[in-house]
Order: structure tokens, then sequence, then C-alpha cells
């Protein structure tokens, strides 16, 4: 394929049999058709070819008319294309779908506000795959009343898709050949002023926005050009959950609050558009989205007359919410920007996705991702490309670490009274085993009484004249001056002497932490406890002993 721009240029091919002329247009031909070609396919046995003629003088609105034959196209008419006049956009090129044998198609312009492509206004399909058509919202076959489809297409509307992907495969190729123009060889003016419009251009395409111009006009530089040099690479988790669930996850234009004040009415909203009472939606969940974006996470339940209940699959619940008067009253009732079917992905799916790079992502740089993959169970590269995009994905993982933060401060609020209720069951236990003890020694008063009273006028017997001795045994090893008794003293003069040496030097003293300076206190508080309650039984046995030895002096003399 050559530039000729301006030039005239005569090609006559012969496929066997099939011929095609080529006549090149003159003067400037550039707003509207960059010249006008006719290629001859393959194997074209009796095809009919169109002769095409190139338009004279400034041809602006006018399209070059090309026309291609197709391959096996055994006795089968050359497509016809007919231009507009004026201002009017031509049409493309009328394209045979598949087993088109004997079929001739004809294209025309299709008149203002009409509209073509799948399934839309003004489109005709013939050929294999249009039995069964059903159109419109109420018919039988499906929840939501339309035909469902099946792999052959019977029970749906067929649309020729053939023709619209050649043109976008020629829409991208002639915009990359209009940019790599633009970036190379504008050929504006024809002499050094070409270079600069290009150094210039390859400017604005390494940054990736801006607008470039050259012979066959002006190029809009996008981030996903393959010139572009702001590129990244990150790593995001791969979607989780079935289809079965039917969650269907819709990013509405409000805030938090005000999607949360009006949760029923959103509900209601929705129960309307898919006009059904047997179906009812519910709100799986709510949470914010940044620039003042919500995300509400929805499923459909329908309860049919007979036989249980069951969810709405989400792929067959987010393709009717998609369909245009659905989403439209969406968008207009809900404010609603993006909606997506909550599911994972499969395995064929995760290998399509990394086996094709994303646009813009040289294929290196793509396979050293997926090798520098930190999980590859859970994680799949995703393309950052142009500053939007690493802004958009910035405010993402603010808003993610936000609501992580949120998260742990309300764990740690729970921690915080579970401490304190745990403090508070600490408290009370050692309330309850001095109120124990307490009544332990109560007991045993009252025991002791009772075996006064019971034993009072017999004689002492071998048992308790054994414990009086082990009690006076133990009242002298506490009473004398080199045992516990001086010790003690002993530690209580060296802590004063430590503590009164202590003022009188500036010698950095010992710090501790708040816990364990309660817990010494603590256990301080419970050894002195101790030794008081030691003290305590000591006078109590000593007085009961006394008592004894009255009651034992007054029983001899009585007798």
């Amino acid at each position: 394929m050559a530039f000729n721009f301006g030039g005239s240029t005569t090609s006559t091919p012969s496929l066997f049999g099939g011929t095609a002329t080529s006549t090149a247009s003159t003067g400037f031909g550039g707003f509207g058709g960059l010249g006008t070609g006719t290629t001859g396919g393959g194997f074209g046995f009796g095809g009919q070819t169109a002769t095409t003629q190139g338009t004279t003088g400034f041809s602006f609105g006018q399209p070059a008319a090309s026309t291609a034959g197709t391959g096996l196209s055994f006795g089968l008419p050359g497509a016809t294309t007919t231009a507009p006049t004026g201002f009017g956009f031509g049409a493309p090129a009328a394209s045979t779908g598949s087993f088109g044998f004997g079929t001739g198609t004809t294209s025309s312009a299709p008149s203002f506000g009409a509209t073509s492509g799948f399934g839309g206004l003004g489109s005709t399909s013939t050929g294999f795959g249009g039995f069964g058509t059903s159109a419109g919202f109420g018919g039988t076959g499906s929840t939501f009343g339309a035909a469902k489809p099946t792999s052959f297409g019977f029970g749906q509307p067929q649309a020729a898709t053939q023709q619209p992907q050649q043109q976008q495969q020629q829409q991208q190729q002639n915009a990359l050949a209009n940019l790599a123009m633009a970036v190379s060889m504008p050929q504006i003016f024809g002499d050094e002023r070409d270079a600069i419009i290009a150094s210039w251009n390859q400017l604005q395409a390494c940054w990736g926005t801006g607008k470039g111009f050259s012979q066959s006009g002006v190029v809009d530089f996008k981030p996903d050009n393959p010139f572009c040099r702001f590129k990244a690479v990150g790593y995001t988790a791969i979607p989780t959950g079935r289809n079965e669930d039917g969650l269907v996850a819709l990013v509405l234009k409000k805030k938090q609050e005000e999607v949360t004040a009006a949760q029923t009415q959103v509900v209601d909203t929705i129960t309307k558009i898919l006009g059904k009472p047997n179906l009812s939606v519910c709100v799986e969940g709510v949470r914010p989205v940044p620039e003042d974006r919500t995300e509400i996470v929805i499923y459909v339940i329908e309860r049919p007359p007979q036989g249980p209940a069951k969810r709405i699959a989400a792929k067959e619940l987010c393709a009717f919410l998609q369909q245009q008067m659905q989403w439209h009253q969406l968008s207009v009732q809900l404010a609603a920007e993006s909606m997506a079917p909550r599911m994972g992905w499969s395995a064929e799916q995760i290998k399509q996705y990394l086996d094709t790079p994303p646009a813009g992502i040289d294929p290196l740089l793509w396979r050293q991702a997926k090798l520098d993959n930190p999980d590859s169970g859970k994680l799949v590269p995703v393309a950052m490309v142009g500053f939007r995009e690493l802004q958009r994905r910035l405010k993402h993982q603010e808003e993610e670490t936000r609501l992580h933060q949120q998260r742990l401060d309300v764990i740690a609020g729970d921690l915080g009274q579970l401490q304190t209720q745990h403090s508070q069951t600490l408290a009370k236990l050692d309330d309850y085993k001095r109120k124990h003890l307490e009544l332990g020694h109560r007991l045993l008063k009252v025991v002791v009484k009772q075996e006064i009273c019971r034993k009072l006028g017999y004689a002492v017997q071998v048992e308790e004249e054994m414990l009086k001795v082990q009690l006076e045994h133990l009242q002298v090893e506490l009473n004398h001056p080199t045992q516990f008794k001086g010790r003690l003293n002993e530690l209580m003069s060296q802590i004063r002497m430590q503590s009164q040496a202590g003022f009188g030097r500036d010698e950095p003293t010992y710090q501790m932490d708040t816990n364990m300076q309660a817990e010494i206190k603590l256990i301080l508080k419970q050894q002195q406890e101790g030794l008081q309650h030691l003290i305590d039984v000591i006078k109590d046995d000593s007085k009961d002993l006394n008592r004894m030895e009255q009651a034992l002096d007054t029983s001899t003399i009585t007798r």
C-alpha cells in the first residue's frame, strides 16, 4: 500500500477472469477519502467486479467508494455501495455473511437518526440464523419475558456481525496508518517545517494526549497509542463469586449517605423496572467509591406461585437491565453510571485475558508482568495507561485503605470493650475470692465455737495437745529475733536507708512503664493481704488458746 497523495495511479489486476479497474483521484482528495481502489478477492470465478472512479477536485464530504470481492463467491453478484452527497457520511461497503451462496447484499447510506449494527434500527440481515425471532418485553421463555437464546441462534434476533467487524478492523488500520504518518512524515508543507510538526506530534504521542496534524487530517493522541511512554502494569485480585448467586453491582452518581437514606426508594425503582410482582429485589451491600460515587450490590429473588424461591442468575439479570429502555430508566431515575455482574472468572477466561496483551502494552512487558505475579492464583496483571488510569487506581486504593482503617478502628473499639470487661471480670473474681475466704473463716469460727460448746467439760485430747504445741512453735518462730520478724525488720531498715541515700544523689532513677508498676503494686498488695491474714489467724488462734486454757483452769478448780 503506497500513500500517493495527489498523483494518479491505474491498476488492472487479473484474477482468474475477474477484472478490476482503479482510477485515483486528482487534486486534493484528503477531506472525505484517501484515494480510491478496487481489489478483487481470490477465486472470483464469474464474479462481477465493480469499477470505481475517484472524485476530482475538492471532494469534501464525498467518501471514496470501494468494492471488495469475497472468497469463494461462485456466481455472487458484486456488492454495490451508494454514497451520499454533500455532508452525508457514506455508508460502509456491504459484506456477505457465511453460507451466502447466490445471495446479494445492497447497502445504502442510512438517513439521519437511523441506527445500524447489532439488532439496531435500519439493519437487515439475511441468511441462516433468523428463525423464531422475538422482540419486546413480555414474551415467553425466560424470567424477564424475552425468548431464551440458544447456541444456534433460534429464538433471538440476528444481526450481520461480519460487516461491523470488517469496518472496525479497517478503521483501526486507518487510525494506525494516520498515527504513524503524523509522527513520521506529516507532509503538510513539504519543507523543514514538517520535521518540526513531526517532533511536536511525537512529543504528544509520548505523553498520550493532544492532537496531531498531518496531510491525512487531525489525529487524536490517546494514552493507548503504541508510542505512549506513560504505561505501567499493576496487579488486582481475581473477582470471586458465582453466577448462581445473582449479585449485580450498580455504580450510582450519588454519595453513600444519600443512597443509604433512599435505599427503599432504590429497591422500589428497580422492582418497577423489572415489571413482575413475583420478583423481589434485595440489597447485599453498599459501599462508597471515589469521586462521590456509591456501589450498591443487589440480587433478585423469584417467588413463583408453585415451587421454591430462587435467585435470578447474575448474567441474566445484568443482560436485562442493560437493555436500552431499562438502562435509560436506571440512568434517569437512579443516576446509574455503570453496571457489572459480581461473579468470578473461569479458567478459560483467565487464560484468554492473560494471553491477550491490552491495547498499547508491549507483549514483552506483559509477559514479564505475568512472570512477576506474586500470587498467580489470586492476582492478575492489569495495565495502567496514562495518568488518569493511575489516578483512578490510586483513588480506589485510598478508598480501600480508608475502609480497612475504618474496620480496624471498629475492631480496636471492640477489643477495648473486651479488655474493659475482662478487667471488670477479674476484679469481680478477686472480690468473690475474698468473700469466699471470709465466709470460710466465719464458718471456721462457727465450727470452733460449736466444738467448744460440744466438748465443754471434757479433758484435753491428745490431738488438741499436739495442735497446741504446733501453734506455740509457730508463734515462737514468728516472734524470734533471728527468724522471720528479724529478717522483716532488717529488710525494712535497708529499704529506708536506700530511700534516704537516693534523695541525696542525682543519679538517674530506674524508669518503669505503667503496666509493670501496676503489676508490682498488685503483687505487693497481695503479699500484704496475705501477711495481714496470717497475723489475724495467729491472733484468733492465740485468743482461742487463752480461752481454752482458762476453761481448763476453771474445770480443774471446780473438780
